[in-house]
């Protein structure tokens, strides 16, 4: 059986609707969380697969989190073999890092349900799925956008959503895996802060959540699906 590892840079963020897509194209699902004494010996080529998720950690504070320049090392080293891996958020910033791109504060917060714009490469790639679905944006760093990847969609706060290089590696920088993981309670409680940064009433964020969270899963589901079915080994 194939096999994929799952990192985590705090437990409350897994791939949640992502688990579906990944366990039907045939994949055992490993975990390992940063925070895990076993996770300087994990070894990022093993894996057929390498899902890195979000966290609220910067790439660049490597002095408040040591593991992050041994990820980001061991990231490198999957990437020059071509290896499938997916990014998501924190996950997409690290591919940028590992790909030798700056990753930064961007000024601003980006938080709530909201489309992403698809660009002609987006439109052409398991992205077309996300096509004017609203999904929940959370996050205030971004990166410059490494060399020899294509873009795929966009926001009109943060330029850089979504790049793919070639079929097997993906980096999403929004989350369309939330909208149906209880777990959402937990970043609304222990992510609060960033309620008031971005000026967001959590009320109205979990009813954003009700409404618009299944069709956001739906849609991400089908794009990790597609993305799972042309990776190239």
């Amino acid at each position: 059986m194939k096999t994929a590892l799952i990192v985590r840079h705090v437990p409350r963020e897994g791939a949640a609707g992502y688990l579906l897509p990944i366990e039907a194209a045939g994949y055992h699902i490993d975990r390992v969380d940063v925070a895990s004494p076993d996770f300087a010996a994990v070894d990022l080529n093993e894996p057929d697969l390498l899902i890195m998720m979000g966290g609220p950690m910067g790439v660049y504070e490597a002095d408040r989190h040591p593991w992050i320049p041994t990820q980001i090392a061991k990231l490198a080293a999957r990437l020059d073999h071509d290896r499938p891996t997916l990014g998501v958020c924190l996950g997409s910033q690290m591919i940028a890092a590992a790909l030798g791109a700056r990753v930064f504060p961007g000024g601003h917060m980006e938080l709530g349900f909201a489309p992403v714009s698809v660009n002609g490469a987006g439109a052409a790639s398991p992205l077309r799925h996300l096509g004017g679905v609203p999904v929940l944006h959370w996050h205030s760093d971004t990166f410059d956008l490494p060399d020899n990847v294509d873009l795929l969609a966009s926001t009109d706060r943060y330029a850089h959503q979504a790049f793919r290089r070639g079929a097997n590696l993906l980096a999403l920088q929004f989350h369309a895996e939330m909208g149906e993981d209880p777990r959402f309670e937990d970043w609304l409680t222990h992510f609060w802060s960033d309620l008031d940064t971005a000026g967001q009433c959590g009320i109205a964020l979990r009813q954003d959540h009700a409404d618009h969270g299944p069709g956001a899963v739906a849609a991400g589901r089908a794009m990790i699906g597609e993305w799972l079915a042309g990776i190239e080994g």
